[in-house]
């Protein structure tokens, strides 16, 4: 089947309309109408060829919520008709330690990413969610609650960013064991970090947010925080010194952790989430003398996808969102790279 898209042809243009094919529907695979779209970071460093093991050319996107047009003979648990939506992934090896304890994330073979993937069965590339149709695996598909399910209404706009957004700052909250009570930090005050107030708040957790400005302060605040501090100014860390459980790291330029890390409380987790470029250098005595733990966390597997999304739904949480026409991908990529957006670009996909 050939459908419309926006595609990268190489690191060095930009994504331009074109058609790509999707692979005939497999005896377990439904065929998704896409209705929204997100703008991942992640995509614009893919797009770019900052990392390794990109392929081209790529139509990117890991953020889609539409309709079920058509099923393979072996589906059972979706019918045509179910708005559903797809995150990062849309296969694994199904039989690794990681993915039987449904943590498909994490599968020891490699997950297969929603583009810039090998698909396991016919060594094609995965494209992504800059189309207006794509095909998935039931098992990977995720099951967009009621409250999301209307997908002419800004609340599906808004949600879409969730399948990775979400997943990726309510895996380690959840991991974590973050209630009533909890005491957490998030850096950064972005894509990610507007999220995770929202989530950790809605787990019942006292938020602060350190951000380099205060610029996004009343945002905030009205997002669920209770304190912001700006990382800019001179021994910002020092009133919050072991006051904190969990701190959730989303910054991906260089940066100093040692700060954060004194803001730890016995036993309390920095999770880093971002990926800086520079090596980090940690004291060991500050992990040490309080039993502290540096980690990192990668999105999450599906059914934990589902349980954030519906949890969600439940605490009306969204991202916000500035919805595009496909003809602006280029345009909003530049606003990202440049800060340039509060807090995530959503494109309609009726405009592919």
């Amino acid at each position: 089947m050939d459908v419309a898209c926006y595609t990268a042809e190489s690191p060095d243009s930009q994504l331009t309309k074109s058609t790509l094919t999707r692979r005939e529907l497999r005896a377990d695979d439904c065929l998704l109408e896409i209705r929204w779209a997100g703008i991942c970071h992640s995509d614009i460093h893919t797009v770019n060829g900052d990392w390794p093991h990109e392929n081209f050319p790529m139509t990117p996107g890991h953020e889609i919520i539409g309709t079920i047009v058509e099923t393979g003979p072996e589906v059972q648990k979706f019918r045509t008709g179910d708005v559903v939506g797809i995150g990062c992934l849309v296969d694994s090896c199904g039989e690794c330690s990681a993915c039987v304890g449904n943590e498909e994330n994490y599968c020891e073979q490699g997950a297969t990413g929603t583009y810039n993937g090998v698909d396991r069965h016919d060594g094609s590339i995965t494209q992504g969610g800059y189309s207006t149709h794509i095909v998935c695996r039931e098992d990977f598909l995720i099951r967009i609650p009621e409250a999301f399910s209307d997908l002419e209404k800004p609340e599906a706009a808004a949600a879409t960013p969730l399948l990775c957004a979400g997943i990726t700052t309510f895996s380690p909250l959840q991991n974590a064991g973050v209630g009533k009570g909890s005491r957490v930090g998030v850096v950064g005050m972005g894509g990610l970090g507007h999220v995770a107030v929202q989530i950790a708040g809605a787990m019942g957790a006292e938020v602060t947010v350190f951000s380099h400005g205060l610029s996004k302060k009343e945002d905030g605040l009205r997002l669920g925080a209770s304190n912001y501090v700006a990382t800019a100014e001179e021994d910002y860390y020092k009133p919050y010194r072991e006051s904190l459980d969990v701190i959730i790291d989303t910054v991906s330029a260089p940066h100093d952790v040692i700060p954060l890390i004194k803001m730890l409380s016995t036993k309390g987790s920095l999770v880093l989430l971002g990926l800086p470029t520079d090596a980090m250098q940690i004291p060991a005595g500050l992990l040490i003398g309080k039993g502290r733990n540096v980690t990192g966390s990668q999105i999450g597997g599906i059914q934990q996808t589902q349980e954030m999304i519906d949890f969600c739904a439940e605490n009306n949480i969204t991202a916000e969102v500035e919805v595009i026409p496909a003809e602006q991908i280029n345009e909003a990529y530049e606003r990202v790279v440049n800060s340039d957006v509060r807090y995530r670009f959503v494109i309609d996909a009726t405009t592919f």
